[in-house]
Parts: structure tokens; sequence; C-alpha cells
């Protein structure tokens, strides 16, 4: 991530820019595709279509990785104090507002249609430890309370950040959250003070949130994922999974930088430089989740064990091949060789091109790690309606609540682009005394 110099703007400057409505038809079309998604997937479940809940299960792995994983780089930022993110990291903060309709949806998935989706509540585990830890009270509650904990850090830390704009600008922002706005307001100081007790406190709420993303991801994927096999572990599995939402998380964030430079026509405050940053950060990480895959192949294949090589091999075979080799070649191949260059991140066609094909990916990937392991037997893939309508719900969803969040809330971290004690949080102060901290605290 490079720092780069920047025109300082006046706050009046980023107001006039920032305040802008997304379109209504934005949301009308999310509104439209929600409905749509929603009644294929009611009309799967009641006629007892499990596939409409096994693409219930696979689409919320991808969008709720994607949006756990931006706000776990949101906090990433906190924890590096990065000042070049500032003009565009609210547009990642806005993925937050998916996690609680997420957690409502999960409650259905593991209580309504677990029966419908894992293979061992209907068919004893291979051994006795197995049986302890795919106790169904035992699984639900961990997996309730592990994605629990995620959303509840995840909204507190962005809580926290929307409140020191809030607080700072005039009123605006959608009616439906004035009363959110309201109560952000209150008790809120003056500037400096509240900019390093903002800081201090996301400080250590950025490492909790990140410490939970990871290990609480793992158990996520262990359970809602690995366990669609009663005979395949993997501990790299987790690190994997997480890590694919974490990729998916940037690749979004550069389609959307684009969206709301375009929208907001801020070309002066979103500049080359930071496509350029994001690519970077794309190119990366499309870099080590070759590295894991890789690795997971590799050791699968050196050890040679059966539990373990089954799983890659029914990948690697007809039919469904047919979806892992686009896959790997969608969420690899194309966007590290595509992303090497400066060119290629900068110039936004492109750059949204390998953006939009790493989506692609993921979602295949997500497919593969759920449908293998349920239509084993099958000779054609399973990708029909019930996949497709139930994605295009949860798009719809997703948009919904994106578009709700920045529409009520200040779009630009305002005062940290703009306070003149901005570059203070440099050096921690104690946020009742101000007086700088030793540096060892």
């Amino acid at each position: 991530m490079s720092m780069h110099e920047t025109h300082v703007v006046t706050r009046d400057e980023v107001m006039r820019t920032v305040n802008k409505p997304l379109p209504r038809a934005l949301t009308l079309a999310s509104a439209i595709l929600a409905a749509i998604g929603t009644v294929i997937f009611l009309v799967g479940a009641l006629t007892g279509v499990e596939r409409a809940w096994q693409a219930m299960l696979f689409n919320w792995s991808f969008f709720t990785a994607i949006s756990s994983a931006g706000v776990a780089f949101v906090a990433v930022q906190r924890i590096t104090t990065a000042r070049w993110s500032r003009p565009i990291i609210r547009i990642m903060e806005g993925y937050v507002a998916f996690l609680p309709v997420a957690f409502l949806l999960l409650l259905v998935i593991v209580l309504v249609g677990k029966g419908h989706i894992f293979p061992w509540t209907h068919e004893a585990p291979p051994s006795h430890e197995r049986q302890i830890y795919l106790d169904p009270t035992f699984f639900t509650l961990r997996v309730l309370i592990t994605f629990a904990i995620i959303t509840i850090l995840s909204v507190w830390y962005i809580w926290t950040s929307v409140r020191l704009d809030v607080g700072l600008v005039p009123e605006w922002g959608a009616s439906w959250a004035r009363g959110f706005r309201e109560r952000m307001r209150r008790g809120y100081r003056e500037e400096r003070r509240e900019l390093h007790s903002t800081h201090s406190l996301q400080g250590t709420l950025a490492v909790w949130l990140c410490l939970a993303f990871a290990f609480g991801w793992c158990i996520l994927a262990f359970d809602l994922s690995m366990t669609l096999d009663l005979h395949f572990e993997s501990t790299l599995y987790g690190w994997w999974f997480f890590m694919g939402g974490w990729l998916g998380a940037l690749m979004a964030f550069a389609l959307l930088v684009m969206a709301w430079r375009r929208h907001l026509g801020a070309y002066d405050l979103i500049t080359e430089n930071h496509f350029h940053d994001i690519g970077k950060l794309c190119f990366a990480f499309t870099a080590f989740w070759g590295y894991l895959t890789f690795s997971q192949y590799l050791i699968m294949w050196y050890g040679n064990m059966a539990f373990e090589t089954h799983w890659m091999r029914l990948r690697l075979i007809d039919p469904w091949k047919m979806v892992t080799v686009p896959m790997l070649v969608m969420l690899f191949i194309l966007p590290f060789f595509g992303l090497m260059s400066r060119a290629a991140k900068v110039f936004l066609p492109t750059m949204a091109f390998f953006a939009v094909v790493s989506l692609l990916g993921l979602w295949l990937l997500r497919f593969t790690e759920v449908y293998p392991s349920l239509h084993h037997e099958s000779t054609s893939v399973p990708l029909g309606v019930w996949e497709i309508g139930v994605f295009l719900g949860y798009l719809g969803i997703w948009g919904l609540c994106y578009t709700s969040f920045m529409n009520a809330f200040p779009q630009m971290r305002v005062t940290l682009m703009t306070s003149p004690f901005r570059d203070e949080v440099q050096v921690p102060v104690d946020p009742e005394t101000m007086e700088p901290l030793p540096a060892h605290e």
C-alpha cells in the first residue's frame, strides 16, 4: 500500500461532493432482484427441492464472506494507520449493512434448512469424535454464536467510524436513519478529542475484529462447507475459504470505487493512484489465494491419503471439472497474469474486466465447495434456475442493504480527510488528557 501526496481539500468541498443520494432506479432494481430470488427460493423450499436450500447455503457463503472480509479490511486500515484509503474506505464500510441480514438468513439455514443440506443430519458421521462435533445442538450454537460475534464487532466498528463524521457534518441522509444519526451525535465532544478517542477505541476493536474474522471464518468454513463431506478434513481449508472472501471483497471494492467516482464526480478526490493501490492489492491476494490453493493440493497429492484425495479428485473428473477448470482460470490465471502491469490496474476497463471475472470465479468456487460433496454421483452439473435464481435474490438483498447504508450516512470519511488534527492520530495520545502516549503503549 503506497502513500501518495494529495491536495488537501476543505470540508465544504468534500461535503458538496459526497452528499449525493444513489439513483432510485438502483434501489428499485435491487428490490426486484430480491423479490425474484425470494420467490424462486420459496417455490423450491415449499415443494421439497433440496437444491434450493443448497443454493441458499453457497450463495450465503459467497456474499457473507465478501461482506465480512470487507469490514475486516477496513479494520486493517486502522491497525496500519493507513492514510491512502481515507477518501474511498467508506465505500467498503457499506459492506457491513448486509451482515445483520446475513445473520437472519443463517438462522433460516441452520434452524429450518439444516436437514435439507447437511448429510450428517440423516447419516451417522464415521467416527465418535465427529458425532460429538456434529451434534445438532452443538453445531447450531457454535455457528450462530461465532457469526454473531463477527457481526457485532463489525457493526460496532463501523458505527464508531460513521459517528466520527455524523457528529460534525450537517444533517443529511435517508429519513429511516435519522434516529441512528441522532444517537450518534449524543455526547459528541469537540472535534480533536472525538478524533483521538475514536481512534483509540478503534485500535482495540480492530484487533479483536480481525482475530474474530480469521478464527470465526475458519469455524464457519469447517462447519458450513467442509462437513458436507463426512470423510474429508483439511486444516488449511478455513484459511483457503476466508481468503477467497478477502479477495472477493477487494475485487468488488475496485468495481464500487469506479462506480462511486463517476456517480459523485469525485475525480479530484478519487485518483489514478487509488486504482493503482487497489489493483496491487487485488493482484497480491490473487497470488496469495493461488498459493493457498496449490499448498492444499500439493499436501493432498503428496500425502496420498484417501480421506483427502477423494475430495480433490471428485472435482477434477467429469462432470465437475467443467466447473473447476473455468473457476481456476477466472479466479487465478486470468487476474494473476492480467494484473501484473501498472497499466492494467489504472486503465479502468481492464481493471473492471478482471474484477468481474474474479468474482464470477469465486462464485463458482463456492459452488464447487458445496455441490460435488452432495451430488457426487451426478452425471451432469446441477447448475440451473435454483442456483442462479437464489444468487439474483442475494444480489438484490445485498444491493438494498448497501444502498440504504450509503444513502443514510456521509459517503466519505469527511473528518479524517479534512480535520486539522487528522494526522495527529499517527502518534497515539491519551484521549482524556490529550498527552502523547509512550511508544510502548
